[in-house]
């Protein structure tokens, strides 16, 4: 799960460990190593400092309920989504990612293809969740857009929590157990009652956590770490509709769909790029339906944002 608490340096008497749990803004709420309901409200020294959710850190305890975080432990991963002006962080020292899609409302391919490709060049394992099944006449046409991503291999849990939660949470809790897991989708999925569902007492936990942080505001605008009873965590990240991936090569773009690993080596030139040279092999498996063209729209369409800059 998380970085061990041992890959971080400790000096002097005064510097204690613990895990970030919540982040808003530059506001972050560190559960003690020692005592770990006794959250403090933490701010990182220096201004550039990026803390996120999940993170290891040591801080300095400044009073009964507030410290500075002075080193940040080393990371396994970091998940975050990016344009050209700016990054926002998801969270750090992950295992998976948990995708929560919807038969209704209309849920977004492009968001999902491009947290599916921020899984796979974070080497995270993803699991993709079509809640609301019991809205049964949206069903086949919501199946039938899964149907390519389970064919790529991605495994498409059916669950319907509202009308049948304990069928979803045997299913979530087998999956969920000893693992860090990202939950992402957007808003009206259904990702609250997931959350209330898998966590025992998680509006409680929610609103300490908000009145901790002295956010003020509505509890969704955070990312929040919740410990499982059974073991592992579930990190709730807040509803968005956009995911960029500025920050990612194209070297890590093309290894990110996995249905063009087997074919990257037989691409005519070494340096292809996979959008027009002649003898690709990606290209040549899109003209006779081996790869998806929406797919390939997909990967063009984030090589054209990463290739773009600020002046």
């Amino acid at each position: 799960m998380s970085a061990p608490a041992h890959s971080i340096k400790r000096s002097g008497g005064a510097r204690l460990a613990g895990l970030v749990i919540a982040a808003h803004g530059r506001h972050y709420l560190v559960a003690p190593e020692h005592e770990p309901h006794a959250l403090l409200q933490c701010f990182p020294r220096g201004k550039k400092s990026e803390v996120a959710v999940g993170d290891r850190v040591v801080y300095e305890q400044s009073s009964a309920d507030q410290g500075v975080i002075v080193e940040i432990g080393e990371r396994r991963n970091l998940l975050y989504r990016s344009d050209q002006f700016k990054s926002k962080l998801f969270a750090a020292n992950l295992d998976q990612l948990l995708i929560v899609l919807a038969t209704e409302p209309h849920f977004s391919e492009d968001l999902l293809g491009r947290a599916l490709v921020a899984a796979e060049a974070n080497e995270l394992k993803p699991l993709i969740v079509l809640n609301k099944t019991d809205v049964t006449a949206a069903l086949p046409a919501a199946r039938e857009r899964l149907a390519r991503y389970r064919a790529l291999g991605y495994e498409v849990l059916e669950l319907s929590i509202k009308t049948q939660p304990e069928e979803a949470l045997t299913a979530l809790r087998a999956r969920l157990l000893g693992h860090a897991t990202l939950l992402l989708g957007q808003s009206g999925m259904g990702k609250s009652t997931l959350v209330n569902l898998v966590v025992p007492n998680a509006d409680v936990a929610t609103r300490e956590i908000s009145t901790a942080l002295n956010s003020g505001r509505h509890t969704t605008t955070f990312t929040r770490l919740y410990p499982l009873p059974e073991g592992g965590a579930l990190i709730d990240s807040p509803g968005f509709q956009e995911f960029g991936l500025y920050h990612l090569t194209e070297g890590r773009l093309e290894r990110a769909f996995p249905e063009f690993r087997p074919l990257l080596a037989h691409c005519r030139f070494y340096n292809c790029h996979h959008l027009h040279e002649p003898g690709c092999a990606i290209l040549e498996a899109m003209a006779d339906g081996r790869v998806a063209r929406e797919r390939h729209a997909l990967y063009a369409q984030l090589v054209h944002e990463a290739s773009q800059v600020v002046r």
